[in-house]
C-alpha cells in the first residue's frame, strides 16, 4: 500500500481500531485501494500509527469479516473486493457509525449544522463525490 495514508486520532471518541477499519474500508470502496493490493503488515502499520499490533489486527479482522481483505500465511493481507460499487453500502453498519459519530459530536455540544458541516469536509478530505 503506497500512497494513500491512514491517520488515527488516539484523543478522540473513536475507537483507533475502528479509525483504521473505516479508513481502509473508504479506499477499498472507492477504488483507491485496488484488488489484490497488499496492506502493510500488521506490525509495520501499528508501527507507523504507534499503535498496539492487537489494535491493528482487529481492524484487518473486521475488514476480513467484511470481505474486503484476505489475509493468507505467506502472502500477507489484500485487498479482496470492492462490493459497495454495485450494491451500495451496508444500511446497518452505515447507521451505527452514524450512532457514534452523532453522539460523540453531542458530547462536544456539536449542533446539527455544525454535524453536517464536519461530514461534509470529511467527505471532501477523504475524496468522495456529490
Amino acid at each position: 500500500m503506497s500512497g494513500p495514508v491512514v491517520r488515527v486520532n488516539t484523543a478522540g471518541p473513536v475507537p483507533p481500531y475502528e479509525q483504521i477499519r473505516a479508513q481502509l474500508a473508504a479506499l477499498i470502496h472507492s477504488g483507491r485501494l485496488a484488488e489484490d493490493e497488499r496492506l502493510p503488515t500488521v506490525r509495520q502499520l501499528a508501527s507507523d500509527l504507534g499503535l498496539a499490533t492487537g489494535t491493528v489486527a482487529r481492524a484487518y479482522r473486521e475488514l476480513e469479516a467484511a470481505s474486503l481483505v484476505r489475509t493468507r500465511r505467506g502472502g500477507g493481507t489484500r485487498v479482496h473486493r470492492a462490493p459497495e460499487a454495485a450494491t451500495g453500502p451496508d444500511p446497518a453498519r452505515l447507521a451505527a457509525l452514524a450512532d457514534e459519530f452523532t453522539a460523540a459530536a453531542r458530547t462536544l455540544g456539536a449542533d446539527e449544522t455544525a454535524v453536517l458541516t464536519a461530514v461534509r469536509e470529511a467527505w471532501g478530505r477523504a475524496g468522495g463525490e456529490d
